[in-house]
């Protein structure tokens, strides 16, 4: 077996990584941690996505990781070094997301307390999905503090959280289970 199609590098051995450009840093910098972030939030949104829901929600949530997938890109390269062309994505693919949203919130009753996550497993999958979003979306903002980070990617990683929000209770109605709400009993 010839050493192209190893996956290992070696190169990581010491804790550092390369940035798309070919920079190398520590993997616990904060360009790292971000699209880290996104890769992990990228892996929920799959699982997600195997599971046995309506395939319409399947296509979008295909589409919403090959978005992912290009932030990640976008977050991996050096702001400092020429890189190949990477894709891109636009404002079609935030109002694909209010789309939905909308349509799925237009089928659910009003919100009027917190929500538990839980009642079955794909809405807790969609809540941790959120809940990593999130944890995606403070890395962005804390990365773009002091390196630049393409405004569309925090944009949509903001909209994405409020998609799987509403998703997670829209799967939970079609699959027939009633929200647990969080109400104070002090």
């Amino acid at each position: 077996m010839t050493g192209e199609n190893k996956i290992y590098t070696k190169g990581g051995d010491k804790g550092e990584t390369s940035l798309l450009g070919g920079t190398r840093v520590s993997k616990s910098h904060e360009r790292v941690e971000a699209y880290g972030n996104l890769d992990e939030l990228n892996s929920f949104i799959g699982l997600i996505r195997d599971q046995d829901i309506n395939p319409h929600y399947q296509d979008v949530l295909g589409r919403i990781q090959e978005v992912l997938f290009i932030s990640e890109a976008l977050v991996a390269r050096d702001p400092e070094k020429e890189t190949r062309d990477l894709p891109v994505f636009g404002d079609d693919d935030i109002h694909i997301l209010e789309k939905e949203i909308d349509t799925m919130n237009d089928e659910l009753p009003e919100l009027k307390n917190f929500i538990l996550p839980g009642g079955h497993t794909v809405v807790s999958y969609c809540h941790i999905a959120r809940t990593v979003c999130r944890r995606a979306e403070r890395s962005l903002i804390r990365l773009n503090s002091n390196n630049p980070v393409d405004e569309i990617i925090i944009r949509f990683i903001n909209r994405l959280s409020d998609y799987l929000f509403v998703l997670a209770r829209k799967t939970g109605r079609d699959l027939g289970r009633e929200e647990r709400l969080w109400i104070t009993h002090r």
